[in-house]
């Protein structure tokens, strides 16, 4: 049984991708590419040494173009700030007396456990704070 050049690259392409899903290296999704137009080359009738060109052509240029791309956006921070990070930095209102030991607050329109940055430190009934942190659902305030 003699099986064409065109279904070997098909199945070494299959065999990238299934190292893609394992490995999440978007490197070999690009080389399986390479390798799926190799295969559209060989069903098209191009000889074997077009096709390893077509591969390498197509896998170089898809690593060269794609991968700066994806580094930049994986670099980039996010636009807005959500969850926890979006509430530090806040103003908040003290609704009960915050010191060391605890106290509620009213932060993003929510009631809030609070407790001071320094144990030292209190604040009363009606003052603005500052939340430096959230610890678990506990705002540290200043």
């Amino acid at each position: 049984m003699n099986i064409d050049a065109w279904v070997w690259w098909l199945i070494g392409a299959a065999g990238l991708g299934i190292g893609l899903v394992i490995t999440a290296m978007p490197e070999l999704g690009m080389l399986a590419a390479g390798a799926v137009a190799a295969a559209a080359v060989g069903a098209l009738g191009g000889d074997a040494v077009l096709q390893v060109v077509v591969f390498a052509v197509v896998s170089v240029a898809l690593i060269a173009v794609v991968r700066p791309i994806a580094a930049r956006h994986r670099a980039q921070r996010p636009q807005f700030a959500t969850g926890i990070d979006a509430l530090k930095g806040r103003h908040a209102l003290v609704l009960e007396r915050v010191d060391g030991n605890g106290g509620r607050i009213k932060l993003a329109g929510e009631v809030w456990s609070a407790r001071s940055l320094d144990a030292e430190l209190a604040f009363e009934v009606g003052q603005e704070v500052d939340v430096v942190d959230i610890d678990g659902a506990t705002a540290i305030v200043m």
